[in-house]
């Protein structure tokens, strides 16, 4: 539990930050911090269900799992969101605009797997 508690505290503290560095005009610091917040969270639940989550292949069976378990669709849509987010750190070539649409997607995402943890 104490890990969880850890993954989704940092996932809240990327989250606050990915936004703040799209203010600042930082595309590509702010899509790794939504990358990071979104994969925080997941490991948060992954963590506390005794999931395996320690690489990213881990992370696309996890989220994949509880989008079937809750058939809530912003889990899919968020968490594909912050994978294109990913790519773009490395690659520098989306707009802002899009860049915060796939924010809000990852805001989504990371309130609806905060909700699917005890003690929330």
């Amino acid at each position: 539990m104490q890990r969880a508690t850890t993954y989704r505290e940092m996932s809240r503290v990327f989250l606050k930050q990915a936004f703040a560095e799209l203010e600042a005009g930082d595309l590509q610091q702010a899509s790794e911090k939504g990358w990071g917040a979104a994969a925080q969270m997941l490991k948060a639940v992954a963590d506390e269900r005794g999931w395996e989550h320690d690489d990213q292949r881990l992370l696309y069976v996890v989220v994949d799992r509880l989008a079937a378990e809750t058939g809530n669709e912003a889990i899919s849509r968020g968490f594909g969101s912050a994978s294109a987010l990913h790519g773009n750190f490395y690659e520098g070539v989306m707009r802002q605009g899009l860049i915060s649409d796939y924010l809000n997607h990852v805001r989504a995402f990371v309130d609806a797997a905060e909700g699917l943890l005890n003690g929330r």
